[in-house]
């Protein structure tokens, strides 16, 4: 039997979730039309899909219409994504900006670049199997652009590393770099790189999904499996290892998957002397800076370390900066 006090301590800590809970509730449920980031505005609203996709093993492709957003977003941003009229899961998820698209029957007279943005998510937890239940035409709620997203390097080889799902933020930023396709409203001034390279692993050949999506960019695709089955069998990093020396002047990487994989990505950059950018994964339950759920520790010029809210002044960062331990 708990003692008085153990039960009276874990009804405040009940108490104390509640509150912080319908806090951060509370704070998005006030934004009806917009919330602000920085200078820039997000908009808040239900979206309509338009296309939902199986994408490769247990991972699917969602097209959303959404022409305030998907007209201003830049690659290496990302969205807040939530169902609406559900209560488990509650909050909202953040998912990678993939591509941007125009639909076909769109208002030839509308002033937006582009009016759909696809997300590609991995099935796994409450709310991606919730999301996996999503038809054609169902609504979704939504807001962003968030985050910083990627800086435009002035690099002759930009190399992709991607590990897992990591390819999600990084497709955008190789059609940019390549000149395929322009980001941001107005589109923001193209630095081209000559060549685009893409070290993607996997724990098995079934989870890549929209190869053709960079291949037919113009991206030099290199893939790698724990198990061996598609490409060499080995890590990202056998992958970088097996790049002539040579290959790698004015290189620059930018790189998103599972932290240990950026942490050992960023070592590696750093003993070839390359900068490498990283697009952190966090929880959060805003993506606006309101709840500090996504927090990193990012070191600063001298050494010193603070915490950064993944969400407003990243996702990306240089990976050099982050504390990893």
């Amino acid at each position: 039997m708990l003692c008085k006090s153990a039960v009276s301590n874990d009804i405040d800590d009940s108490v104390h979730r509640s509150i912080r809970l319908r806090s951060i509730m509370n704070s998005l449920s006030s934004i009806s039309e917009n919330v602000s980031v920085g200078c820039e505005k997000a908009p808040y609203q239900r979206v309509r899909v338009i296309e939902h996709e199986i994408f490769a093993h247990r991972t699917r492709r969602i097209r959303i219409e959404c022409p305030e957003i998907a007209s201003r977003a830049l690659p290496g941003q990302f969205v807040m994504l939530r169902i609406p009229d559900r209560n488990d899961p509650l909050l909202a998820r953040p998912l990678a900006v993939y591509d941007t698209h125009t639909h076909l029957e769109r208002d030839r007279t509308s002033s937006f670049s582009f009016d759909c943005l696809d997300l590609v998510y991995l099935i796994h937890g409450k709310f991606t199997t919730a999301l996996e239940q999503i038809k054609v035409g169902d609504e979704l709620i939504t807001w962003g652009p968030l985050g910083n997203g990627f800086s435009l390097p002035d690099v002759d080889h930009l190399l992709l590393v991607a590990g897992g799902i990591g390819q999600t933020a990084l497709l955008a930023f190789a059609k940019e770099c390549l000149g395929v396709k322009r980001f941001g409203n107005p589109f923001r001034p193209a630095t081209l790189s000559r060549r685009t390279t893409l070290c993607w692993g996997a724990r098995t050949g079934s989870f890549f999904g929209g190869i053709e999506d960079f291949t037919s960019s113009g991206v030099d695709v290199h893939l790698a499996t724990l198990d061996g089955s598609t490409g060499i069998q080995g890590t990202v990093i056998d992958l970088l290892n097996a790049i002539p020396p040579s290959l790698l002047d004015r290189t620059h990487i930018a790189c998103c998957g599972p932290e240990p994989m950026m942490a050992a990505v960023g070592a590696w950059a750093t003993h070839h002397s390359l900068t490498c950018d990283v697009s952190l994964e966090a929880p959060m339950a805003c993506g606006v800076g309101i709840c500090f759920t996504c927090v990193a520790k990012v070191r600063d010029s001298t050494g010193s370390w603070d915490y950064r809210r993944t969400c407003v002044e990243g996702p990306v960062f240089r990976a050099s900066s982050i504390d990893w331990d």
